[in-house]
């Protein structure tokens, strides 16, 4: 057999390419020995993109002189130009996989699909027809017999009462529009009231349904996710309730406010890609909510959309513009990729207008509006800070890639909102600390004065010692260091121990305790079902009185339950998988809210620091937002016009 040719035995890093990559070329390669070079490479590119979140290579963009890095991961603004051995263009390179024999069109048993300019995975290319496909007959579904305007809108004016934090009241619009088709999207930024208009969205479609009423599920692609969701919802139905009665009251009663993660919903099984529930044994539900849909990958995606019946509605909740999936594809940003400008037909604000009574402006109407374009709303009135607030102002200029707003901003900050030079910027390490925050009266010690003020006697019953455990996760709450990095100095794991090692100097942690003392938080790494734990849950280390001993207290560690208010007590042996986390990843942040943010930017430039990161991160904070910033300005500025560059084609190829 001839050997291999030098730049297939291995990954190329200069690249983005990995040694799987180099094999994935290598089987091509023994399987089809007359392929060209040129074909080849492209191959093993489309590979090596997948590992950055791309679905697909797009050889426009590839080709393009000066529009696209060769790096695998390289963002918008990070363009060199095409690699020297794509020199001859677009129509070369197309012309080359057309003539290799691994390169099919989607339906044939090739690894790889060209379509138009894109090419595909096989695997990924399937699963974004069968998502378009199922998106596509749910938009052209209706429900029949279909409930008259007037009926809508009598229950959506019972579930929408006293005056609205906007006008149109975009909220009502986006429960008008969920009722109208079988698959919708309520997009929007934090706190802007998604979770707050599907409660009132379920309450209308049981009211609509009468009893029995529907089976409605509802889930989250994370555990942290999933119990946020539950917590949100018990809030809302507690504040709907408190008026209701009569048919509300009863429809109010049939809204579920459990929340399972995706994978529990479709039944995953460990060790093998199989799932319970699938196209031939599809879910016994008549409506599925999935809240964070920015966090589905394509492949989640499909499997959420094979496993639903075909009368079920699927109703999708997420800001478009937070991080997208840490695995391939963009799903949720593609598909809301009109949201802002609205793109409603004449006849679907008639219908709206029918339905909620809320005319839709003239600027968001567009005849040419597509069939997709019709259910997807996006909520603009943030209810968890406002928009001239010191976060809000910059998250919007972050959101816009506007670098001289936010340079502007951070000169002559607003209330809420500071910067802190850390670094050779900083006068020392612990001035920068104490800046941002961290290690402030409100910042990581608080956590140890609520622990130390009110530890039950040892003897009190339990929901004693439930309530104070609650207190002390309610303090670990108000308060958390994000960071753009997991490991180096600037990353979650060198902060976590330099954080840990300040607060042992100034005695908030005993100088003798060893890894498990009273106060350390930490975050569960791996979905733990026996013990009711997913990935992502954050306990605290509580020191409990020993059962049937008169001894020392012994360590348990607090979690929140998943019933609203509850508690479960792990022991520490039982949770091998754990790490502290007095800071952590944006990425592991999502779907979670505190009063006050110190977001920490790493010392030196990398593709992950973008500005949907930035925006995910500032957008955790409710009151303040501390950015603590150890590099250059430039660094800063970089990070804001660079973008998540996904390349796209799963809606539209």
């Amino acid at each position: 057999m001839t050997e291999f040719p030098d730049w297939l035995a291995f990954g190329q890093p200069e690249e983005g390419v990995r040694d799987l990559d180099a094999a994935f070329g290598r089987l091509l390669w023994r399987r089809s020995s007359q392929a060209g070079e040129l074909a080849l490479r492209l191959a093993i590119l489309c590979s090596a993109r997948l590992a950055h979140g791309h679905p697909c290579l797009d050889l426009a963009a590839l080709c393009a002189p000066g529009e696209d890095a060769p790096a695998a991961g390289a963002a918008a603004d990070d363009r060199s130009g095409p690699p020297p051995w794509a020199a001859g263009g677009l129509d070369d390179c197309l012309a080359a996989l057309q003539a290799a024999d691994f390169v099919g069109g989607g339906d044939g048993p090739q690894p790889l699909v060209l379509h138009g300019h894109r090419l595909y995975l096989a695997r990924y290319w399937r699963a974004g027809r069968r998502i378009r496909e199922d998106i596509a007959r749910r938009l052209a579904w209706a429900p029949e017999p279909a409930p008259e305007p007037a009926r809508i809108r009598e229950w959506l004016d019972a579930v929408f009462t006293g005056p609205a934090a906007e006008t149109p009241d975009w909220q009502k619009i986006a429960c008008a529009t969920a009722l109208l088709h079988g698959f919708s999207i309520v997009t929007g930024g934090p706190g802007t009231g998604k979770t707050t208009t599907v409660v009132r969205l379920l309450a209308v479609l049981q009211g609509l349904a009468g009893a029995p009423g529907l089976r409605i599920r509802l889930a989250a692609p994370t555990g942290k996710a999933a119990a946020r969701l539950s917590e949100s919802i018990a809030g809302a139905l507690e504040h709907l309730r408190g008026g209701a009665g009569g048919a509300l009251g009863g429809a109010l009663a049939r809204v579920p406010s459990e929340v399972v993660t995706l994978h529990r919903l479709l039944g995953s099984r460990p060790d093998t890609r199989r799932l319970k529930f699938h196209a031939g044994n599809p879910l016994d539900l008549d409506v599925l909510v999935v809240d964070e849909a920015s966090m589905m990958d394509i492949e989640m995606m499909d499997a959420v959309l094979a496993a639903l019946p075909a009368h079920a509605r699927l109703v999708l909740l997420g800001d478009k513009d937070q991080l997208a999936s840490v695995e391939a594809g963009a799903v949720l940003g593609e598909l809301c990729a009109r949201a802002e400008e609205g793109h409603y037909t004449p006849a679907q604000c008639r219908r709206l207008l029918a339905c909620c009574g809320e005319a839709v402006p003239e600027i968001r109407q567009d005849a040419a509006g597509t069939a997709l374009d019709q259910a997807v709303v996006m909520l603009r009135h943030s209810h968890r800070f406002q928009a001239d607030s010191g976060i809000g102002r910059f998250a919007a200029a972050v959101n816009r890639g506007d670098a001289p707003a936010v340079a502007a901003l951070l000169r002559d900050p607003p209330p809420g909102l500071s910067l802190v030079r850390a670094g050779p910027h900083a006068a020392s390490e612990d001035a920068w600390l104490r800046d941002s925050g961290i290690l402030s009266d409100t910042g990581c010690p608080a956590l140890f004065r609520v622990l130390r003020a009110g530890p039950p006697e040892p003897h009190a019953p339990q929901p004693v010692w439930d309530r104070w455990a609650r207190e002390v996760l309610s303090q670990q709450g108000r308060f958390q260091v994000l960071c753009a990095l997991r490991d180096g100095p600037w990353g979650a794991r060198g902060l976590n121990r330099r954080i840990e090692s300040h607060l042992r100097a100034e005695g908030w942690i005993p100088a003798s305790a060893g890894a498990w003392y009273p106060g350390r938080p930490v975050l569960v790494l791996r979905n733990q079902p026996a013990l009711g734990l997913a990935n992502g849950d954050i306990g605290v280390a509580l020191p409990v009185p020993d059962p049937g001993q008169d001894g020392p207290a012994v360590i348990r560690v607090a979690f929140a339950g998943a019933t609203r208010g509850a508690v479960r007590w792990v022991s520490p042996a039982r949770l091998p998988d754990i790490e502290t986390v007095y800071a952590l990843t944006v990425h592991k942040s999502q779907g979670s809210e505190f009063d006050r943010v110190a977001l920490v930017l790493p010392d030196r430039d990398v593709l992950l620091l973008t500005r949907e990161l930035l925006y995910t991160g500032a957008t955790r904070a409710r009151h303040a937002l501390a950015l603590v910033l150890p590099g250059t300005d430039e660094l800063l500025r970089r990070a804001v016009v660079r973008r998540t560059a996904r390349a796209g084609g799963i809606w539209n190829p």
